[in-house]
């Protein structure tokens, strides 16, 4: 390490958190500690590079990176890199060695305060078993850090960063000097999050998208936290898992934003802003509406049975044509209107006949209440026999748990009689063995108990007739979006022929609407099971 000759110096300084900046790993130590040595060797500091809140292991460093540009430059601006530790430089070791590789390329060398090393090779040396071991003992420290921020997160309490939109961090206790936070209602922004939610089930008054919804905000002057709404707070907002009261920690990994397998996730309980059954009704229609699996000329078009209606001799969608500058308009068969007769015979019919067909077929043979009753009863046996199974592994994860805690009891008590040695091999091992058994099964149950289905109420008369007339009325009334909305929930495929019309669709909406009041234009999820299975005119369930 050079100590007589004057020389020309950058100072490195990091601190990767407020934690070692409030020690005395803090910035302006380094920086005085490094200016009394520079001094006292007659060297001169010619540049100063301070990077606060950032991680070793990041090659992205904005400083760093610009030192390394700095190094490369003409004529060459430092001798030497002076930092207080090699780990303040890096604590990886490809970081390590071609960021000293690109020093040396331009005649630069690395020095530190507290490990000074020669410039031979067993320095060199010296500095790679030095950088292997900042690197080993960063993971470590990483692993400590998940594991406790983890428990942390089970105990229900807020690691960091900014809470979401809804929520704010409230002290929740004290232990020592550290400050536990849990994670609040908001009510200001709360009272933006559900009217949103139920502007985009159509909960008050006319049904919206999202971009109509974000329209709304910003021109009545409602804010995100300042800002204008954009789609993606709109997204944010309305795929959120924690207004439902289930927060979930440890979802992407740090570095890359990949998404861990949900068996790695922590779940949290916080305060819930939106029903869960709200929720996941959003959840179907997004899904429902996405571009990737519903063309946007199919949600939003003006045209009531777009995407449904087939054709029965081709399979082709049925397709808008018109006559007469538009007077006259027809479901016509796409293949046979692009490619002519020759291709497919189907037949065209007046658009105004064939919504007039399906709208009364489902208001008269689907929506009476003696047909609701029939059709939705085997789908309902089949929830509760679900939810019953749900229970069951839910009282044996609870069990295993309770079982686990009383064997690590058992260990505990054969120390307290020492009959057992803490620093027994065989003790450790068990009691690691039981406690990430624990650990486990906690998560397994929040998760078990945090997804349980909102149930369904017994189908009554008096619900069964509101839901009829609700949706009669709807269908045979309302604008085109809520009766679009309210076809989309039940149907799944018209398939139109010169004889006939066959009307197929799944039936878990319909149960879902008896059973909870739904309101309209709720997506129906495509793996139901279809009320007519049969695919003929007969309008019946499956025997």
């Amino acid at each position: 390490m050079p100590a007589h000759s004057p020389m020309r110096v950058a100072v490195y300084a990091r601190v990767s958190t407020v934690r070692q900046a409030e020690a005395d790993l803090s910035i302006p130590d380094q920086l005085r500690q490094a200016a009394a040595w520079c001094a006292q060797n007659g060297h001169t500091i010619v540049r100063e590079y301070v990077e606060p809140g950032a991680s070793g292991t990041d090659e992205n460093r904005p400083v760093f990176q610009e030192m390394l540009a700095d190094a490369k430059t003409k004529p060459r601006p430092f001798d030497f890199v002076l930092v207080h530790s090699f780990s303040r430089f890096s604590r990886d070791n490809f970081i390590h060695t071609t960021a000293t590789r690109t020093l040396k390329k331009a005649g630069i060398t690395l020095h530190s305060l507290s490990q000074p090393l020669t410039d031979d090779s067993t320095g060199d040396l010296a500095r790679d078993i030095l950088a292997n071991f900042d690197a080993y003992q960063s993971r470590e420290n990483g692993k400590h850090t998940s594991r406790a921020m983890k428990e942390n997160a089970r105990q229900g309490f807020w690691n960091g960063s900014v809470p979401p939109f809804g929520y704010q961090t409230a002290e929740a206790e004290r232990r020592g000097d550290k400050v536990k936070k849990k994670l609040a209602i908001l009510d200001e922004e709360a009272a933006i999050v559900r009217p949103i939610h139920a502007m985009y089930l159509g909960m008050e008054g006319r049904q919206l998208g999202t971009k109509a919804i974000l329209a709304q905000l910003n021109s009545e002057g409602v804010r995100f936290r300042g800002k204008l709404f954009s789609n993606s707070c709109m997204h944010r907002i309305l795929t959120n898992e924690t207004y439902t009261g289930t927060h979930h920690f440890n979802v992407r990994e740090a570095k890359t934003g990949r998404m861990r397998p949900r068996s790695e996730w922590v779940a949290m309980q916080v305060p819930a802003i939106i029903e869960r059954h709200l929720f996941e009704r959003v959840q179907a229609m997004l899904a429902d509406s996405n571009p990737r699996k519903t063309p946007p000329r199919v949600v939003s078009g003006p045209i009531l049975l777009t995407g449904l209606a087939v054709c029965a001799s081709c399979g082709a969608g049925m397709t808008l044509r018109t006559g007469k500058s538009g007077r006259y308009r027809y479901y016509t068969c796409a293949r046979r209107a692009l490619k002519g007769t020759e291709q497919c015979d189907g037949c065209a019919v007046p658009m105004d006949q064939l919504d007039s067909v399906v709208i009364e077929a489902l208001a008269e043979r689907v929506f009476a209440p003696d047909r609701l009753t029939d059709l939705l009863e085997a789908h309902l046996d089949r929830s509760r026999t679900a939810e019953q199974e749900r229970r069951q592994h839910l009282g044996r994860l609870k069990r295993d748990l309770t079982e686990t805690k009383a064997s690590i009891d058992r260990l505990l008590e054969l120390v307290e009689k020492g009959r057992m040695d803490m620093d027994d091999p065989v003790f450790a091992e068990r009691l690691d063995r039981h406690k990430t058994n624990r650990i486990r099964l906690i998560d397994e149950i929040t998760l078990a108990e945090a997804t349980q289905p909102s149930g369904y109420r017994p189908l009554t008369s008096a619900r069964l007739d509101r839901l009829s007339d609700a949706m009669r009325k709807g269908l045979r009334e309302g604008p085109i979006e809520l009766r679009r909305a309210y076809i989309r929930m039940v149907v799944s495929r018209i398939v139109v022929s010169h004889r006939e019309v066959r009307i197929s669709g799944p039936r878990a909406a319909l149960a879902k609407a008896a059973s909870d009041d739904v309101h309209p234009g709720i997506s129906v999820p495509s793996f139901a099971r279809a009320w007519r299975p049969r695919r003929d005119s007969n309008p019946r369930p499956q025997d």
